[in-house]
C-alpha cells in the first residue's frame, strides 16, 4: 500500500510538473510544500529558493491580505481568478492571474494551492502601449486640438476597392455614418475588411485629427482588459499604478473595440454605462472623468446570434447597433475577385521588385470558383505566397497554396470531403474522388491538413483561435502542426 501511495504521489508530481500553469502549494503555516517549474519560471526563481520557505519570505511585497494563499488559509474559502502584481526576493516584478483553492483532508483545512497564469510580459507590453499612447496624446495637446495626425488609422474609403453592388451600398452607408458621433457595429466574417471600414469612418469624420485607438477584446484576460480600458489607480490592487485607460486616451477621438462578443459580460455592463453617461471611472477609483469618445465595434459573429447565446448583452447590443454595417463575404461578391487579384498583383510587384503580368486562365477560373473561407485576406496571402515562388511572369496553379491547388470550388464546405477533387456522388451528399481507391488514412490526412490550413488562414496564424474554430483542444492542434513541421502563435 505504501509503495502504491508513493507511486501515486510521484505520478501526481510528474503531471503537475508538465502543465503550463504555475502550481504553488503551502501547508497550514504558509510554508511552501510544492512549487513546479512553471511557477518558478513565472516568478524568475529557482524551486530550491521557494520550497520549505514561508510565502512572505520569498515574496516580501505581499502581506496577509494581498497574498491569495494566505487569504485562503485564513478563510478556508477559494479565491476566484484574481490579478496579482508582486515582487520576488530578487526585486523583480511579476504579474499573474491566480486561482487559489483550500486543501482539505477529512474536512480539515491543511493547506492551500494556487494555480497561476503568467501575464508579466503581456502586462509590460500593455503598459508600454498605454504609456506610448499617453505620450502621443500629450503631444497632441501641446500642438493644439485638431492639428495633430491620428494615432493609427490609415485607411480611407477610397482605399476600399469594390465594384460589387452590395459592398458599394455599405460604403455609402458608412460614409454617411462618418459625419456623426453615433456608435457603429460592423459585422462580417474574418478577412472581410471590418477594421478597414472602421478606420475609414474615423478618417472621414470630424474626429479625424484626434486619436484613433483599436483594442481587440479577445486578446486579453478580463482582469487586464478592464484596467487597460478604464485605467487604474495606485492601490486598487497589489502593484497597481496610476494609469489612464484607453477611454481617456481616446478622448475627443474614436475607440474601436474588435471582437466585442469576446468581452466579458461584467465589462460590457461598464461599457454600457460609459456609452450612456459619457463618464469613466478607473479601477479602484471613487471619482469619474467626463470623456467624449465615439465607439466603433466589430464582431465576426452574427450579433443577434451572439445576443441569443449570451455573448453580448441585449442592452449593449441595442446601444451599439445605432448604425449597423454587414460586410459580405468574398464568395458573395465574386465580381470583386478579379479586381482584387489585379490590385494585389500590382502591390506585390512593387514590394518584391517583380514584373508578374497576371494569373493564368486556369488560376483565374479557380479563383472565381473557390469559396474563400478566409475572404479578402486569404486572397491576398495566396497571391503573396505565389509571388514568392513564381519565376516567370504568370502565376500558374502550381504556385498556389495547397488548399487552392486541390480544388475547393463553389459549394465546398469545411466538412468531410472539403477540398477533394469533384467525383462520383454517393447519393448521401459525400463526394468521392475519381480514380483508384486510396487508403482512407491518407485521404483523411489530406482533408485534415486542408482544414487546419484554412483555420490558420482565417485566424491569421493564431493557434488558439484556430483550435476553437476546429473545435479541438489547442494541444491537439499544436501536436498536428509540430508533426507537419509548422508552428503557430
Amino acid at each position: 500500500m505504501e509503495r502504491e501511495t508513493a507511486e501515486t504521489v510521484e505520478m501526481l508530481k510528474a503531471i503537475l510538473a508538465s502543465i503550463e500553469e504555475g502550481i504553488h502549494a503551502v501547508d497550514r503555516q504558509g510554508m511552501t510544500i510544492y512549487y513546479n517549474d512553471a511557477a518558478a519560471k513565472f516568478d524568475g526563481l529557482d524551486p530550491a529558493e521557494v520550497i520549505g520557505r514561508h510565502v512572505l519570505e520569498v515574496f516580501p511585497s505581499l502581506d496577509g491580505s494581498s497574498s491569495t494563499l494566505l487569504r485562503v488559509l485564513e478563510s478556508g474559502q477559494p479565491v476566484p481568478p484574481t490579478s496579482q502584481v508582486y515582487t520576488n526576493i530578487r526585486g523583480s516584478k511579476v504579474h499573474t492571474v491566480n486561482t487559489t483553492l483550500p486543501i482539505l483532508s477529512g474536512g480539515r483545512l491543511i493547506g492551500a494551492l494556487e494555480v497561476a497564469k503568467d501575464l508579466t510580459q503581456l502586462q509590460v507590453l500593455n503598459e508600454k502601449l498605454v504609456d506610448l499612447q499617453a505620450q502621443l496624446a500629450r503631444r497632441e495637446g501641446k500642438a493644439g486640438r485638431g492639428t495633430s495626425p491620428p494615432m493609427e488609422a490609415k485607411w480611407t474609403f477610397a482605399g476600399i476597392l469594390t465594384q460589387d453592388r452590395e459592398m458599394l451600398q455599405v460604403k455609402e452607408l458608412a460614409a454617411r455614418a462618418a459625419t456623426t458621433s453615433s456608435p457603429v457595429l460592423v459585422y462580417g466574417d474574418t478577412g472581410t475588411g471590418k477594421e478597414l471600414f472602421v478606420q475609414a469612418i474615423h478618417n472621414a469624420s470630424p474626429r479625424s485629427r484626434r486619436p484613433f485607438i483599436a483594442q481587440n477584446c479577445a486578446a486579453l484576460p478580463a482582469t487586464l482588459l478592464e484596467g487597460l480600458l478604464f485605467g487604474t489607480v495606485k492601490g486598487s490592487f497589489t502593484g497597481a499604478e496610476n494609469r489612464p485607460g484607453l477611454f481617456e486616451l481616446a478622448d475627443g477621438g474614436t475607440l474601436f473595440l474588435d471582437e466585442i462578443n469576446s468581452m466579458p459580460l461584467e465589462l460590457q455592463a461598464k461599457l454600457l454605462r460609459v456609452l450612456q453617461e459619457g463618464l469613466v471611472r478607473r479601477v479602484g477609483d471613487a471619482k469619474v472623468t467626463e470623456i467624449d469618445v465615439r465607439i466603433l465595434a466589430a464582431t465576426n459573429q452574427n450579433p443577434l446570434t451572439a445576443v441569443q447565446e449570451g455573448l453580448i448583452r441585449a442592452d449593449l447590443y441595442y446601444r451599439l447597433n445605432v448604425v449597423s454595417l454587414h460586410l459580405p463575404s468574398l464568395a458573395e461578391r465574386r465580381d470583386d475577385v478579379e479586381l482584387l487579384t489585379d490590385h494585389f498583383l500590382h502591390k506585390f510587384n512593387r514590394a518584391f521588385g517583380k514584373r508578374v503580368k497576371g494569373v493564368s486562365p486556369a488560376v483565374r477560373e479557380r479563383f472565381l470558383a473557390y469559396e474563400w473561407p478566409g475572404n479578402v485576406r486569404e486572397l491576398e496571402h495566396a497571391i503573396e505566397g505565389a509571388m514568392n515562388i513564381v519565376e516567370g511572369d504568370v502565376i500558374e496553379t502550381e504556385h498556389l497554396p495547397w488548399s487552392l491547388r486541390q480544388g475547393g470550388g463553389a459549394g465546398t464546405g469545411t466538412g468531410f470531403g472539403a477540398g477533394l477533387p469533384r467525383g462520383r456522388g454517393t447519393g448521401a451528399g459525400l463526394v468521392v474522388p475519381d480514380g483508384p481507391v486510396r487508403p482512407l488514412r491518407e485521404v483523411m490526412g489530406e482533408v485534415e491538413q486542408e482544414l487546419i490550413e484554412r483555420a490558420l488562414v482565417q485566424t491569421e496564424g493564431n493557434v488558439q483561435q484556430a483550435a476553437k474554430l476546429l473545435q479541438v483542444p489547442r494541444q491537439t492542434l499544436q501536436y498536428r502542426l509540430s508533426r507537419a513541421g509548422k508552428r503557430g502563435e
